[in-house]
Parts: structure tokens; C-alpha cells; sequence
């Protein structure tokens, strides 16, 4: 097996005994200005490596478009990995990302229904786009939507209870979250009895540390017990840390998520995964993207709550906090994925997905 992607993955991906190859870096959106690498000529600096290694089948991430056209080229199998909750839009249903709970009335489901030739123009752009990309490597133009998702498998890592009831394709399969995890130091936890509340944001979206700053805020002198890391976005500015917490620049979910009571985060899709996984509750303030999605589906099933970013403070996070550690159905709930996360490995479920794609 070979894993190609960005270069500082090299050694966790070497360490699990796995060939690394290095990933041209490449912009998807929006479309690459002239003279700039695109989908398409990424594509075509992989196949060399797809002579050389002959592969059965080739699993792209679904912003990865580039082994997606690279195995349509090569004529081997593909498949798709979707590491959040699924894109795809049916009729009637509100546009992904935007954050809008399923309809309830017909009111609501006619106003969807309405919004399905602007959501359209969206999709038509984007498939000009792919297709401009395809020209480069050679492939027919496609009628298809979406189509950086193979239509023979697409596996989506989230739990069946985020998702709403709708018509699945037949090549589509919620498996289940595919967690991995590199090892880290165990950190100490501030002393006492009281819950543990862990504070967890983006990596990448929270610049200022706001979510951070303002949840230590909102829980001093709380009788909680807070673990807050920054996930090694350096604070242009000191942050008060309370008695009542500490404030790590990296920590180890395996370590802190059995222990929570609660985890704030930005709704990163693996964050969220990781504590369902244990039985923890959310509260979830989505700065962008599909964030927003992974919130509103976390309200839906009853597992947390979802602060707009817009809104995010220490008085809105205090008392979002204390509504969810004060409500056991919130807790219940999110013990109930983890039953049957415990009773279904998304791993072990993509892999027979793709044994049997690439089955004589």
C-alpha cells in the first residue's frame, strides 16, 4: 500500500508501515489562475507513480481530485473517502454547509424546493470547472455532479445518527468514523473531582484563539475542572488561563476524551467523531464550511448544542455549557453512539468495502 500525501506526514505514515509518496500540491478552489497547478496537472504528475506501483483500486479523499482523475486515467478502481457528513443534497433539503436544520413543515421543504435552480447554477460551475481539469489529463468531459466522488464507492466516516433519512445510492455507505491518531504525551489534569470540560479548536480557523479565551472565560470560577489547548495556533497575545484550568499547546484525545464531561470545539468532523466515540457530549460554534453542517446535525440528534460564531462569548458559552452538563438527555444521547460505535469499526467496514470493489 501506498499513501500519498502532503510531506510533514511522512513519518507517522512510514511509522505505521506504510509507503509514503509525496503529493504535488495543487489548488482546487477556486479554479487555478494561468500558469498555476491545478487538479489536472497533478493528476498527470501521479501517474508514474500508478505505472510503477500498478495499483487494484486508488481511495481519494474527497477534496482530493487529482488520484481521482489520475485512477480514471489509469483504468484501475476508485473509491472515495468522505471524512464528514454527506454533501450531497436531495430535493427539499437545506444546501450543505449552511447550517439550516431539516424542514419540518411544508412551507419549509417548498422554500428548499425553490432554492434547488440556484443551488444548480452552483453545481454547473463547479463541474466546468472539473471538466476544465479533466481536458488536461485527457478524460471526456462528465455530466456528472459531484464528481470528484467515485460513483462506484463513496464511504462516508460519520455515524448513521448525523445523517438524515433520505435515498441513498447504492454505492454510497456511512461506515462509521475511521479514527487514527499519532501519539502524544499525557498532560495533567487540573486536580479535583469536578467534570472535566475539554476545550478543542480548529487547527486552522481560529487564528485570534477567540473560542479558547472566551471559554476559559466563561468557566472561571465554575465548578468545573477545563483542559484547553490552543492545537498549536500561537497566540499573537497572552491568554489568562483560571485556577481551574490548564492550557496545552497539544494533547492526546485518547488520553483526555474518556475523562470528559463536555467538549467544546469548532466542529472539525474528527473532533466531533472522537467524542461521540466516548460518549461526550458538545457544544459546537462552527467558524466555517462544513463546521456548520456537523452543528446543526449535533442539535438534531440531541448530543449537544451549537453557539453561532458570530455569537460566541463568555456569557453565550457559560450558559450553553451549563444547559448541556445540566441535561442528562444530552449525555444519554451521545452514550447511545457510542454503543454502537463500539459495535461497528469504520476501518474494518472500508475494508471490505474496497476488497469487494476491486473482487474479480
Amino acid at each position: 500500500m501506498v499513501l500519498e500525501t502532503w510531506p510533514q506526514w511522512q513519518e507517522p505514515v512510514e511509522a505505521a508501515g506504510l509507503t509514503f509518496a509525496s503529493a504535488e500540491q495543487y489548488q482546487v478552489y477556486p479554479p487555478p489562475s494561468s500558469g498555476s497547478p491545478g487538479g489536472g496537472d497533478a493528476a498527470l504528475a501521479l501517474m508514474p507513480l500508478l505505472e510503477q506501483f500498478r495499483p487494484d483500486v486508488v481511495v481519494n479523499d474527497i477534496l482530493t481530485v487529482a488520484p481521482a482523475l489520475a485512477a480514471e486515467k489509469y483504468g484501475c478502481g476508485w473509491a472515495t473517502i468522505i471524512p464528514h457528513i454527506y454533501p450531497v443534497q436531495e430535493t427539499g433539503m437545506p444546501f450543505f454547509a449552511v447550517g439550516a436544520m431539516l424542514p419540518r413543515t411544508a412551507a419549509g421543504r417548498w422554500f428548499w424546493r425553490r432554492s434547488d435552480a440556484l443551488l444548480r447554477r452552483g453545481l454547473e460551475r463547479g463541474r466546468a470547472d472539473l471538466n476544465a481539469q479533466r481536458r488536461i489529463v485527457g478524460l471526456p468531459p462528465t455530466s456528472r455532479f459531484h464528481a470528484g466522488i467515485s460513483p462506484d464507492l463513496a464511504m462516508v466516516t460519520t455515524y448513521p445518527q448525523l445523517e438524515y433519512e433520505r435515498k441513498w445510492p447504492g454505492s454510497v455507505h456511512v461506515t462509521g468514523p475511521m479514527p487514527f491518531e499519532m501519539p502524544h504525551a499525557e498532560i495533567e489534569f487540573p486536580p479535583g473531582d469536578d467534570p472535566l470540560v475539554l476545550v478543542a479548536p480548529s487547527t486552522s480557523q481560529d487564528p485570534n484563539n477567540h473560542l479558547v479565551r472566551s471559554a476559559l472565560a466563561a468557566l472561571e470560577g465554575e465548578a468545573v475542572r477545563v483542559v484547553a489547548t490552543t492545537n498549536r495556533v500561537r497566540p499573537n497575545r497572552p491568554i489568562h488561563v483560571p485556577e481551574n484550568a490548564v492550557l496545552v499547546d497539544w494533547l492526546s484525545y485518547s488520553q483526555i476524551m474518556p475523562e470528559a464531561s463536555l467538549v467544546v470545539c469548532h466542529g472539525g468532523h474528527g473532533t466531533v467523531a472522537r467524542s461521540l466515540a466516548e460518549g461526550v457530549p458538545l457544544l459546537v460554534c462552527p467558524a466555517a464550511g462544513d463546521m456548520n453542517e456537523t452543528a446543526v446535525r449535533i442539535t438534531w440528534a440531541g448530543v449537544g448544542r451549537a453557539v453561532r460564531w458570530s455569537l460566541v462569548n463568555r456569557h453565550s458559552l457559560r450558559w450553553a455549557i451549563a444547559e448541556i452538563l445540566g441535561e442528562l438527555e444530552y449525555a444519554d444521547n451521545a452514550r447511545s453512539i457510542a454503543a454502537w460505535q463500539a459495535t461497528h469499526d469504520g476501518a474494518a467496514k472500508g475494508v471490505e468495502l474496497i476488497e469487494a470493489l476491486t473482487a474479480p
